[in-house]
């Protein structure tokens, strides 16, 4: 079997799956999403998007063999206490990320990736990563799933805005993914100006935050009134083609570490 599940396996198949397969972990969070999606919006794309690049990946001969682990549900989300989140902070989460790597290390894994749901979380997913390849002789990869694309020009053309937060681009993901959890009919947003400095920097490069700014922007970023859900399913179709791709590559790439072809 070239997929499964780390809760439905016995800790004999973990290690026998560590010695060639690959650990996936999928993380997101609970969290504000304006006023007509869920808490967990993050945490049920990214396993969405999973979903379906592990399905895509399971039709190849021979398929990778992935483990997938269950999502962590709570990230980093200070800046929706403002109305309502479960957070941790970033040192907690963090170190969250560190003993969950290194106790897949510790279960015999040498291939571990991070796909991460949740903008919060980025930052924090990669130093992990990093940090873990330091202290462990380990491969790690990490991607927030909106920066992985299949290459197609017309899911490219569609995702070059950024996804922003409750806008259209997740609502629409949500109406493809998980219609009967959308609110509807989701309400115009009222424009707001300016608009915030975080989603729409002063110059490009630029990382700005103010504060109170998503509060003023009551929790969203963008009018999802136009959410649709094909161009949702478009887009989960485009980000899953190009997880599975990522993940393909990232097989291909450490099927064979360095240090075992210097042995042969």
């Amino acid at each position: 079997m070239s997929q499964s599940r780390l809760t439905e396996l016995t800790w004999r198949e973990v290690r026998r799956a560590g010695e060639n397969g690959i650990a996936l972990l999928p993380i997101g969070s609970q969290e504000q999403h304006a006023a007509h999606l869920p808490m967990g919006t993050d945490t049920l794309l990214v396993e969405a998007v999973v979903d379906r690049a592990l399905a895509l990946l399971d039709r190849e001969t021979p398929a990778p063999e992935v483990v997938r682990l269950p999502a962590l549900p709570f990230g980093h989300s200070p800046h929706h206490l403002f109305a309502a989140a479960v957070s941790l902070s970033a040192q907690t989460l963090g170190a969250v990320l560190d003993d969950v790597l290194d106790s897949l290390v510790t279960s015999g894994y040498h291939r571990i990736m991070v796909v991460n749901g949740h903008g919060g979380n980025d930052e924090i997913m990669r130093l992990a990563v990093k940090r873990l390849a330091l202290r462990a002789e380990v491969t790690a990869a990490a991607c927030s799933y909106w920066t992985v694309t299949d290459g197609d020009p017309g899911t490219r053309r569609e995702a070059e805005v950024t996804p922003g937060h409750a806008g259209w681009f997740e609502t629409s993901l949500m109406l493809a993914a998980h219609p009967g959890l959308v609110r509807t009919p989701v309400p115009a947003r009222t424009p707001v100006e300016p608009p915030p400095l975080f989603d729409h920097p002063p110059h490009p490069g630029l990382t700005v935050e103010r504060h109170g700014e998503w509060e003023r922007v009551d929790g969203s970023t963008d009018d999802a009134s136009g959410a649709d859900p094909d161009r949702g399913s478009r887009l989960l179709d485009g980000r899953a083609r190009g997880l599975a791709r990522a993940i393909h590559a990232f097989d291909q790439a450490t099927r064979s570490s360095p240090r075992t072809e210097e042995k042969i």
